[in-house]
């Protein structure tokens, strides 16, 4: 009998249309040229997945794709990374949901965006065989999943418990969103919350990271990692709380860095290590990840994560005392 997966990454697949960077983007008619452009699989579960894949672990994703190119391109790109696809659904209302990613020199990335299948992505998508055996679920773009409810999400976190598998939640926050409560039912079954400090102000309204990880503990989540960009990152669990540097790392495209970070804090977990060790595999996960253009090809495998880790060192200061909320 196959083993099982080890992780089952669920959420977002997305096929990314990307540029290499060019020095500005063009006026009203005319046409700037680029040294090359790519289709690439996206989206957090794909992210995840692969980069999880990499690092040698059993892992499978569940999402949905259109009956069209695209969705056909993602599943075979996927298993071709070593990820496995069995649990991809087809929407037959929705084609592929796909995103162009315009890169400039010196500026931050464009988006374009279609929701497409992901539109029709329910909790429902994730059979519960798929998660027997596993070690760790995440989920990945909570509150851009139109028809993935709170509560059904919850019921779904609160199953992975019953059974031993450990939950991982992320959120993408869409523009003009309003926070009434979304996550409320599903934190007290997260295990570990990871949103940067903008999501982490907007689903708490607090400004101190500090202090948005004890509301969100408060909440019942058992770990909380807000990532802070150039700033590193802030964690939290219990009454503890630790501030975090990032490694350097040369930026060519920051898009996937944190669903690198995921992917290696999930490998952490996946191979026994404690709360540090896993924010220092995420860390050099997520400084790997910018080298490159795309979300997972400079991605360090665990070989090379390892050697990394062992010549280069987080730093890591505790935060006394703990910050009430």
């Amino acid at each position: 009998m196959e083993a099982a997966n080890e992780v089952v990454c669920g959420g977002i697949l997305v096929a990314d249309h990307v540029c290499t960077p060019m020095r500005a983007l063009p006026p009203e008619g005319h046409l700037v040229a680029v040294d090359g452009m790519y289709l690439l699989t996206g989206g957090c579960a794909a992210n995840v997945g692969v980069n999880v894949a990499k690092q040698g672990i059993r892992v499978g994703v569940a999402g949905k794709v259109g009956d069209d190119y695209w969705g056909r391109f993602i599943r075979e790109d996927l298993a071709g990374r070593g990820v496995d696809t069995e649990h991809v659904r087809v929407s037959e209302q929705e084609q592929t949901s796909q995103t162009m990613i315009l890169l400039c020199q010196g500026q931050d990335r464009r988006f374009v965006h279609t929701f497409g299948a992901n539109r029709d992505f329910r909790a429902a998508d994730v059979r519960r065989e798929t998660l027997r055996g596993a070690k760790v679920f995440y989920l990945g773009g909570y509150l851009v999943l139109p028809n993935l409810g709170a509560q059904e999400l919850a019921d779904l976190f609160r199953y992975c418990r019953a059974e031993g598998v450990r939950t991982v939640l992320d959120v993408v926050i869409p523009t003009g969103f309003s926070y009434s409560g979304e996550l409320d039912p599903v934190l007290p079954f997260t295990d570990v919350f990871l949103p940067n400090n903008d999501e982490a102000e907007m689903l708490t309204g607090e400004l101190d990271p500090a202090r948005q990880a004890r509301a969100l503990l408060d909440k019942g989540v058992g770990t909380v990692v807000v990532t802070l960009g150039d700033e590193g990152l802030l964690y939290a669990q219990g009454d503890q709380m630790w501030r975090a540097a990032h490694f350097p790392s040369p930026v060519v495209d920051q898009t996937g860095a944190g669903d690198a970070f995921c992917a290696g804090f999930i490998a952490g977990m996946v191979q026994g290590l404690d709360l540090h060790g896993c924010v220092r595999y995420g860390s050099a996960l997520g400084a790997s990840c910018v080298r490159s253009i795309g979300c997972y090809q400079g991605v360090f495998s665990a070989e090379q994560a390892d050697r990394f880790l062992a010549e280069n060192r987080l730093e890591v200061a505790p935060l006394s005392p703990a910050v009430e909320a």
